[in-house]
């Protein structure tokens, strides 16, 4: 796949569809009120596998031909893109070869070994990971499907924002967690071909800004190993084919500090009475934290997850 467009996208749609789930989209009065505007949370937490990364993951799994998937799929993932790659080779009935940080979340390394996946466990920085990925490739000969810097993940990714424009007519503002990018970059491409006047801004921990750096310097910017509570966004620095697409189509990136993170996940929690976890949470922190103003406008919120463990709860003291 040598480019992303909306066709594209629509076309992950149809490829997908028989395997993930049309989520909900929830609203709350409460948390109206707080911003003064109309939020729209698209739950992507109640998707298959927990999370948005089903779509992408299901996308390149089926994209493959039957020469390609007979040798199975490899990726590197701190969990929810992990889950959704060894789920979507399950249904296909091809080998997943899952490379995971040795600090991954232990819900995560369940949720990938409940779907079959073959766990090989690497030091948690990207160096390693990317090594321990072309070492497994390599021997077995399966096809590297990158967590985020992979264009049929992308298309895939980029349903979900298709869903909620759908569904929910004239938003003003779509906001967007962004770890590697490529959910940003398959909402930013959906959402501007069937709203060209709707913004798209990523939000990302302030202790993970890669994107944020990236975005304003121009040029990809890599960073030391994040320390967010957000691990799902735990990125080093964003992907080499799909930040030109982040440049061109995304309009701001703004970043949200830990304790708004937790304050926003702990608020979505309580008042849409559903779990996300950290990652899921920054969209509505920029809202709470004032980097994105919520007053008089309609805004969609993507959800992205919600494969949370609850013994570590970060509100709940030890």
């Amino acid at each position: 796949m040598s480019s992303l467009d909306l066709a594209a996208i629509r076309a992950a749609h149809e490829r997908i569809r028989p395997f993930i789930k049309l989520t909900p989209v929830l609203t709350s009065e409460a948390l109206d009120t707080v911003c003064g505007g109309r939020l729209f949370f698209k739950c992507e937490n109640l998707q298959v596998a927990g999370a948005f990364k089903s779509r992408g993951a299901c996308n390149a799994v089926f994209s493959l031909t039957d020469a390609e998937a007979a040798h199975g799929v490899v990726t590197h993932s701190s969990g929810n893109h992990a889950a959704a790659l060894a789920r979507a080779a399950q249904l296909r009935g091809i080998t997943a070869h899952i490379v995971m940080p040795t600090n991954a979340p232990q819900s995560k390394v369940q949720n990938v070994g409940s779907y079959g996946g073959w766990i090989t466990f690497c030091e948690p920085n990207l160096n390693a990971r990317e090594a321990a990925c072309a070492s497994v490739a390599a021997r077995t000969g399966a096809t590297i499907v990158h967590p985020f810097d992979d264009l049929r993940v992308a298309a895939g990714q980029g349903t979900a924002a298709v869903e909620l424009l759908e569904e929910i007519s004239l938003l003003d503002v779509i906001l967007c967690p962004v770890g590697g990018g490529g959910l940003l970059c398959g909402t930013a491409v959906a959402a501007k071909a069937l709203a060209p006047d709707i913004k798209v801004i990523g939000v990302e921990p302030e202790l993970a800004d890669d994107v944020a750096q990236s975005f304003r310097a121009g040029r990809r910017i890599s960073i030391p190993t994040p320390a967010t509570i957000a691990d799902g966004l735990r990125t080093n620095c964003t992907g080499e084919k799909i930040f030109p697409i982040i440049q061109q189509s995304v309009d701001d990136i703004v970043t949200v500090s830990e304790e708004n993170i937790i304050v926003a996940m702990r608020a979505v929690w309580e008042k849409l009475h559903i779990v996300i976890e950290p990652s899921a949470a920054v969209a509505y922190a920029a809202i709470l934290q004032g980097k994105v103003p919520g007053a008089g406008r309609r805004i969609g919120l993507i959800l992205t997850g919600g494969n949370m463990d609850l013994a570590t709860l970060p509100w709940v003291k030890s």
